[in-house]
């Protein structure tokens, strides 16, 4: 079996899957902070006594804490089963929410702290890459950003400064993880943070 899990936004979102790809469960919940003390929780009831062979964990970007809180959680999932462990691109499995035939491209855009947003096409058909991952303002994001449809926490603030488009709010939902081209589903499981951290060590 295949657990798949993200951290990455205000939300915790898991889904188990059979070797044949046949969704089995999956558990989505808008929590806003205190990923650490729902995640386990929110698992065991989900998997109810289930071993996964294979660990899929949402790499970011997002917020650093979540996605340290998804990723230790999936290692020490991996080390107690004996499980393989790799990460995948949590903006990908954001867009996967959008209909397969929904435009050329489809953008996903998250808040990435400071006012800014974390902000990608893809390919919506593949959800391949259609352009590099980006950490801008809104009003420059606009100006890079053509995708009419625009998914996640930052879709409004988008949208709003370009002026056009069609915002979605959404959370990356785990139950869409097979939609990922394998590309996009075989990463090295440590964050992507995508901009450098707040906390700088203090000078000497």
């Amino acid at each position: 079996m295949i657990l798949a899990l993200d951290t990455s936004t205000a939300a915790c979102t898991a889904a188990l899957f059979g070797e044949d790809g046949t969704l089995l469960a999956s558990a989505d919940e808008a929590i806003g902070r205190g990923h650490a003390e729902r995640l386990v929780p929110m698992l065991d009831e989900m998997l109810a006594g289930r071993r996964a062979d294979l660990i899929l964990v949402g790499c970011g970007p997002g917020s650093f804490t979540g996605l340290r809180v998804g990723i230790a959680a999936a290692h020490g999932l991996a080390i107690g089963w004996g499980a393989a462990l790799r990460g995948f691109d949590s903006l990908a499995l954001l867009a996967a929410s959008a209909p397969a035939d929904d435009g050329a491209t489809v953008a996903a855009a998250i808040s990435g702290g400071h006012g800014e947003l974390f902000v990608q096409q893809f390919d919506a058909a593949t959800l391949s890459p259609a352009g590099p991952l980006r950490n801008l303002p809104p009003a420059q994001a606009a100006v890079v950003i053509g995708a009419p449809l625009v998914i996640g926490s930052g879709a409004a603030a988008l949208v709003g400064a370009r002026g056009s488009g069609q915002p979605l709010d959404a959370f990356p939902r785990a139950a869409n993880l097979l939609r990922l081209p394998a590309a996009q589903r075989d990463l090295p499981p440590r964050p992507i943070y995508a901009r450098a951290p707040d906390a700088r060590p203090r000078a000497a």
